[in-house]
């Protein structure tokens, strides 16, 4: 219900700023410049498809070998005092805990393109618990909440694209984003409990999360006195782990005898057809968007914002120019990361503007897209609470994301 009125809604205010523009503006473009945005969503979610297709079956390929092979069993054990209290209805040594734990130990590393494939192969796992299918159950709103708040240890794609972009310093970012990922997610997470009775102060819980953020703590003092060693983290560390991760479980696969060839190629169905079935559900996300962005109504909200703000007296308005990449972000990862490379090109990879905006892309994750995607892969039709909780942690990240970036960046 939640989607289908906000997918309606951003259809119904494209057209009424579409209509200000061709009645006041005579802008006889408009229309032309929205229907080529749906053709081309269209196709892009298709290429998206395509692309996941080659992923799902890479990376469920490997997860059906460490699922034989008892990987994800020695995987689950590690984490199982901890999710059985996040993830109540969830049995302890259900394959669906580690497949979670993989999931997130992916967005962790900031590698989106393994993620999403674990990510569907633990929405399957949770939907086989849930006894209404076509209703989000309160363990699957957990996982998408904190999937959606998007803890982010090390941002490898964001640091990518700033030295690509020939930044100065492309791990500047590294930090902040870091910072207001782990606030976001704190949020997501606090909120779900709040709603599903989930006591977070359990000295187990509390064991978990006091060790989780002495790592990060202990990460951030390493890098402040060593930074020169900050490129060597984000863009070795992650990737090695997670080859590692890949290594451990062919090794076992090999120790328990199974055959690893025909456990990947088992997995690797299983990830075709979801593909398959996720193609309609992205296709209707990044329609609305498309429709939203080429109406020019997200760069009416920009101009209303920079203005409103200016009006109440805010000297500091600099951070209006990033803010495309916040509100998009929940909507298209695609999206917003095509406005930070924008933004990157118009006012400088090393701008407060630039900085800022891969900072948002790093802070949270791709709200929307995920809940399309991971929902419409199992058929779930009332996500309940799940979007509400989602964008709220996304709020708390941009928030935290603006007030770190001036902290970082600028002295205004």
């Amino acid at each position: 219900m939640v989607m289908n009125r906000i997918w309606v809604g951003m259809f119904l205010i494209a057209t009424i700023v579409a209509l200000s523009k061709l009645i006041f503006w005579q802008d006889t473009m408009i229309f032309k410049q929205m229907v080529d945005a749906l053709f081309e969503s269209a196709k892009t979610g298709f290429d998206l498809a395509l692309f996941l297709t080659g992923a799902l079956c890479l990376w469920m390929g490997f997860m059906k070998i460490g699922e034989d092979g008892g990987a994800i069993r020695v995987l689950s054990r590690l984490v199982s005092p901890l999710f059985s209290r996040l993830f109540p209805e969830v049995p302890k040594d259900h394959p669906a805990v580690g497949s979670i734990m993989m999931n997130f130990s992916a967005n962790m590393l900031g590698l989106d393109n393994a993620a999403t494939p674990l990510g569907l192969k633990a929405m399957n796992s949770l939907q086989e618990l849930n006894p209404q299918k076509d209703t989000a159950s309160n363990a699957q709103i957990m996982f998408l909440v904190l999937n959606t708040s998007g803890l982010t240890i090390i941002p490898v794609s964001i640091l990518s694209y700033r030295a690509m972009n020939n930044s100065a310093n492309a791990t500047e970012v590294f930090l902040p984003i870091l910072f207001a990922t782990f606030f976001s997610t704190l949020v997501g997470l606090t909120i779900v409990s709040i709603k599903q009775k989930i006591n977070l102060l359990q000295p187990v819980v509390l064991a978990y999360l006091g060790s989780f953020f002495a790592l990060i703590v202990g990460l951030l003092i390493y890098l402040i006195y060593f930074p020169e060693h900050k490129e060597l983290v984000a863009n070795v560390g992650g990737n090695v782990l997670l080859f590692s991760f890949i290594i451990l479980f062919i090794l076992l696969g090999v120790r328990s005898k199974i055959n690893v060839y025909e456990s990947f190629i088992e997995g690797a169905k299983g990830g075709f057809q979801i593909a398959v079935g996720i193609i309609p559900y992205l296709i209707v996300i990044l329609a609305a968007v498309a429709v939203f962005r080429g109406s020019g109504a997200f760069e009416a909200i920009m101009t209303g914002i920079r203005e409103s703000l200016i009006f109440i007296g805010v000297q500091c308005v600099e951070f209006v120019e990033a803010l495309p990449v916040a509100f998009m972000k929940p909507l298209s990862g695609g999206g917003a990361r095509g406005l930070m490379l924008d933004i990157f090109n118009t006012h400088g990879v090393d701008s407060f503007a630039g900085k800022l905006a891969a900072t948002f892309q790093g802070s949270t994750e791709t709200t929307f897209y995920v809940l399309a995607v991971y929902f419409g892969s199992v058929g779930i039709k009332k996500s309940r609470y799940a979007v509400t909780a989602g964008l709220l942690a996304d709020l708390a990240g941009i928030i935290a994301a603006i007030a770190i970036s001036f902290i970082f960046y600028q002295s205004c």
